[in-house]
């Protein structure tokens, strides 16, 4: 795969992975949203749903990772660092592009925030925070969380048969919505350095009424979290496999 296909590629699929992830959870937790107050069920398959259009979109030109930790993994595990620049570049490109367009289609929603009397926080649109605020523990979960993700998914790549069936996307956007259902309850489940910091860079950014902090304070925790999970998934993954 060339440079350009890798980058063009993993801009495309992250951002329609944020696109569809971002906009579940602006679905859910949005005044004026039709699907106001649906659920954490709804925003765990949303999220599941993104990584599969994301990944399957991608596929051709990239392998579909759209997650450094995921890119991390394989580098650990393979030795090849070549193209890891190159990856987490268009991550982050399209984890930003994917917040963009989903600020754009809730637009309205987003602009009636101007009009509430007590302001809505938005950050949780676009990025994660802890259910409770303990760095370590919030450090470690988001380190099991990545590993919940990235060991599987390499694991998956000696699964002959879903190769060649192309299933291997599907089976991983079900692990993905497992993780929201099952770990994703302490921190929101970043398990993706770009998921996490684009839209917040966005988020600081975008004029959008009364939207309240971004809590770059916090910002670190799913970046460096998801990051050793998966190089500790590489590892792993190359000892015991």
């Amino acid at each position: 795969m060339s440079n350009g296909d890798v980058f063009l590629g993993e801009v495309i699929g992250t951002a329609i992975l944020i696109l569809f992830g971002a906009g579940v959870v602006a679905a859910v937790v949005l005044n004026y949203s039709k699907a106001k107050d649906s659920g954490w069920v709804v925003i765990a398959f949303g999220w599941g749903f993104g990584v599969l259009a994301g990944a399957y979109t991608a596929a051709p030109l990239s392998g579909g990772h759209l997650n450094p930790a995921v890119t991390i993994g394989i580098a650990v595990d393979t030795g090849d660092w070549d193209q890891v620049p190159v990856y987490i570049a268009g991550q982050m490109v399209g984890a930003m592009l994917g917040a963009v367009l989903c600020w754009l289609l809730y637009f309205a929603q987003f602009q009636a925030n101007a009009e509430e009397e007590i302001a809505q926080p938005t950050l949780g649109i676009f990025s994660t925070a802890p259910a409770i605020r303990n760095p370590v523990a919030n450090l470690i979960t988001e380190i099991i969380a990545t590993i919940g993700l990235v060991l599987p998914v390499l694991a998956f790549g000696l699964t002959k048969g879903l190769g060649e069936s192309g299933t291997a996307v599907l089976v991983v956007a079900f692990l993905v919505v497992g993780i929201g259902l099952s770990l994703g309850g302490p921190t929101g489940y970043a398990i993706n350095p770009a998921r996490d910091l684009g839209p917040r860079i966005i988020h600081t950014l975008l004029p959008i009424p009364n939207k309240g902090t971004s809590d770059w304070s916090y910002a670190w925790i799913p970046v460096v979290g998801p990051l050793i999970g998966g190089a500790l998934s590489g590892v792993i993954f190359n000892a015991a496999f």
